[in-house]
């Protein structure tokens, strides 16, 4: 048999399990990818919110993410909680260029803790988004990185976002509708919109990350940006469907990573 994909996250931990680190590499694992991980912050954190946030130094990032990229053939990188400018600037020097890098600007915890300043949202304008590969950001990030009205277009918002980033996946949609809509800029700057069946749940601590970690790993194998997010999208909504009926915790759930089909 031959080696899994190896695939990089560089995030913050999750004490719930539900987001974060745990939710990135029990994907990764999910889908038949190598984790490996650079923790940026370790936070005290449940499915009712975020209560403690102990943010790494950038060198102590650095120091990992370099230990992990000199041993192992990382084949895709992705980011989420990244907690600080000078984290940031670090990701953008290390992890850019070789391999494609997914990044998930985590600014706002599920349960609505503010995990990311205003220095961060400049230095991943500035710093990280032009090098990276995709950024897959909600609504919200996506309007705190592009500074328009929440009531715009999701699609002109997406484009905003794309003058920033060379392609773009706006994931969104409530879950108590019936469908919902991703809209994508890939890097020819061709705009889809990917729509898919909502799943009704309070289950779905970690969405973010799921999906991103999912586009990690299928970007790694090398599938072009549009099969990818069909994939990714396909795999969190197993993930929530699977979850759907748990009663884990007083909030907002966690998704099922391990217990869905990666084909």
């Amino acid at each position: 048999m031959s080696s899994p994909p190896v695939v990089l996250s560089i995030a913050g931990t999750d004490s719930g399990g539900g987001a974060g680190l745990a939710a990135d590499l029990t994907t990764f694992a999910a889908l038949g990818a190598h984790g490996t991980c650079a923790v940026t912050a370790v936070t005290a954190q449940d499915t009712t919110g975020v209560h403690r946030v102990v943010s790494l130094s950038a060198a102590d990032v650095q120091s990992q993410v370099v230990a992990v990229l000199q041993d192992l053939p990382v084949a895709a990188a992705k980011t989420g909680m990244l907690g600080s400018a000078e984290v940031a600037c670090v990701v953008a020097d290390l992890a850019a260029g070789s391999v494609p890098l997914v990044v998930d600007p985590v600014l706002t915890a599920t349960s609505g803790a503010v995990l990311g300043d205003d220095e961060l949202v400049t230095a991943y304008r500035e710093v990280l988004l032009p090098r990276c590969t995709v950024v897959t950001p909600n609504l919200d990030e996506a309007v705190r990185l592009t500074g328009l009205d929440p009531d715009r277009p999701a699609v002109e918002i997406a484009r905003a976002l794309h003058e920033i980033a060379p392609a773009v996946v706006l994931t969104g949609g409530d879950p108590w509708t019936r469908t919902c809509r991703d809209v994508v800029v890939d890097g020819s700057g061709h705009l889809e919109i990917f729509e898919h069946p909502a799943v009704p749940t309070r289950n779905d601590h970690g969405t973010g990350c799921t999906f991103s970690a999912a586009l990690a790993v299928h970007l790694a194998r090398g599938l072009d940006l549009h099969a990818a997010v069909t994939l990714a999208q396909e795999f969190v909504a197993a993930a929530l469907r699977v979850a759907a009926p748990w009663e884990l915790g007083r909030g907002r759930g966690p998704v099922a990573h391990v217990l869905t089909h990666p084909h």
